[in-house]
């Protein structure tokens, strides 16, 4: 899955790079992945997609909802959750990959799924993704109808004793927002991971929000996160605060130890001292 920061990287990336190419060949599911997802026969993508132009791209706003790039080919479209790669006329292409376009300029573009991924492709005017991936149309953080009373509206009717991890990244309340980008979020909150929505006072959920708002931001306005790639498989200009590659240096703030812990499938990142664990058993 991509995040919300670098789908908007992504989509201005290939506005720039792609749109009036023409696609000669694709080929889908050349590698089969396990997690690698499509809308009906990947081997009829060269059908639906040779011989269309590359038209546009958006940050998943157009036709779904976030933590999607979408690529308009004319009267198809492709929604993409894997990381998406440029490789000019007489690049070295991917040993494996999951979805490759080739250009009529001998330039391609490729899809190859990490742990999983979707490649769907559909006529632009049908609502084609598959049952079970949709997600109602809604704001995303860089809008400003994502203000702080549709933020509140995200949270007041859930269960009190959910964790801010929960409430943040699971269910796609913020289409999107993922395990990736939590950590800076929280961190800049200077809220746990593990604290539960009924302990934070109304000052934590203004921080929350504020903070959800302006370090999205700072990700998609820098490039994206130096843990991710983009279109040309460069790293994003963000530095990341907490990830597995900041884990072994203290924390910006305040100079203790940084701390990671498996959580609710997955690891959580923190600062003990910033983001200590309040009203929490």
């Amino acid at each position: 899955m991509i995040e919300l920061p670098e789908t908007y990287v992504l989509a201005e990336q290939i506005n720039k790079t792609l749109v009036g190419k023409t696609i000669r060949s694709a080929v889908a599911n050349s590698h089969p992945h396990a997690f690698a997802w499509y809308t009906s026969d990947p081997a009829t993508y060269d059908i639906k997609l040779a011989g269309k132009k590359i038209t546009g791209s958006n940050p998943g706003t157009g036709y779904t909802c976030g933590g999607n790039t979408e690529i308009l080919c004319e009267d198809m479209l492709l929604v993409l959750s894997t990381p998406v790669k440029y490789h000019a006329p007489d690049a070295k292409l991917p040993k494996s990959h999951q979805l490759l376009l080739e250009f009529d300029d001998d330039s391609h573009m490729s899809c190859t799924v990490q742990m999983w991924g979707a490649m769907f492709c559909f006529p632009a005017n049908e609502n084609g993704l598959p049952e079970g991936y949709s997600v109602k149309k809604c704001p995303t953080p860089y809008e400003d109808a994502f203000d702080s009373a549709y933020f509140d509206n995200l949270w007041q009717e859930l269960k009190p004793n959910l964790s801010v991890k929960a409430f943040l990244a699971t269910e796609q309340r913020i289409p999107g927002f993922g395990n990736g980008v939590l950590h800076d979020v929280l961190w800049n909150a200077r809220i746990h991971p593990k604290r539960k929505l009924e302990t934070l006072t109304d000052k934590d959920m203004e921080n929350l929000y504020n903070s959800v708002k302006s370090t999205l931001k700072d990700m998609r306005d820098s490039g994206g996160r130096d843990t991710e790639k983009d279109l040309f498989s460069k790293a994003g200009g963000y530095r990341t605060v907490l990830s597995s590659k900041t884990l072994i240096y203290p924390c910006r703030a305040c100079g203790d130890g940084l701390k990671r812990e498996a959580y609710m499938g997955g690891n959580i990142y923190f600062c003990p001292t910033c983001q200590p664990l309040k009203g929490t058993n």
